[in-house]
């Protein structure tokens, strides 16, 4: 009696490639997944610093803390948070920011508002008001005078009757 002919396995045979997925699938996808984070983490900390270390970002800070308005509402020291929002632009020696910058202080927490442009190299402060977090109250720091904020308003001043 004859035996039956062995059948060649059906498919295409693995390569070196397939071997290595199949035996190591376990580890390389969380690696991969691991870096993919790590690269996200880095990047994310790069835009973070380079906002922090910007003279906007400084100078608005600076001013927080040298404000005898904001030190009475938030005590002293005053610490920067670590998430700051917003942009600041440059090209050579002029520039724009504007920054949201969280700070808080034994008392209580506040958002910086920074609008702020750069001419010749000088960081010039169009607008840094101080927001209290709790009660919304705002501190205009643009002139370093920690005086109240009041929106600009768009009625004219009213004028006076011209009597003869």
């Amino acid at each position: 009696m004859m035996e039956p002919p062995i059948l060649a396995p059906v498919g295409k045979p693995k390569g070196k490639l397939d071997l290595f997925w199949d035996r190591n699938w376990k580890w390389f996808v969380p690696a991969l997944f691991a870096t993919g984070l790590l690269v996200a983490t880095c990047f994310g900390a790069l835009i973070l610093s380079a906002l922090k270390f910007s003279g906007a970002y400084t100078g608005a800070l600076e001013r927080a803390k040298a404000s005898p308005a904001v030190i009475a509402d938030l005590g002293s020291p005053i610490k920067a948070g670590f998430f700051v929002m917003g942009n600041v632009n440059t090209s050579g020696a002029s520039g724009r920011a504007q920054l949201a910058i969280p700070i808080s202080g034994p008392k209580g927490a506040a958002t910086i508002f920074v609008d702020a442009s750069q001419a010749l190299g000088v960081w010039h402060f169009d607008r840094v008001i101080v927001q209290m977090a709790p009660t919304g109250e705002r501190i205009d720091l643009s002139d370093g005078q920690g005086k109240p904020y009041k929106p600009p308003d768009d009625k004219p001043e009213p004028q006076s009757p011209v009597t003869q």
